[in-house]
């Protein structure tokens, strides 16, 4: 199963979804390894609940993907009328700055 897959899994599995796109950014950033992701989450569970416990809620689902395999993880969370309100889009992702980029 690829990294993407498993995310997709576990993320459907822990959070009652309305949407959930699992997007690999590996090849923005990395040679040939699934270790960059952007997931987008839409969920009634997110109701009253601010940006970081969102944040939190994916990052636990997610512990042992971020602790071995995931670099890099953009989250966007949403409540279906959050979602509505941003024309059912998230924001792009930035170019990779890191390495010998930078300077």
């Amino acid at each position: 199963m690829s990294m993407q897959q498993q995310i997709e899994e576990k993320l459907a599995a822990g959070i009652e979804c309305k949407h959930l796109n699992v997007v690999n950014e590996s090849h923005m950033h990395s040679a040939g390894t699934e270790s960059h992701f952007k997931v987008i989450v839409v969920s009634e569970e997110f109701a009253g609940k601010r940006l970081l416990q969102r944040h939190r809620e994916i990052n636990e689902i997610l512990k042992d993907e971020l602790a071995n395999h995931i670099h890099a993880l953009a989250m966007h969370t949403y409540t279906p009328e959050e979602f509505t309100e941003h024309d059912g889009e998230a924001p792009q992702s930035p170019n990779c700055m890191g390495g010998s980029k930078v300077g």
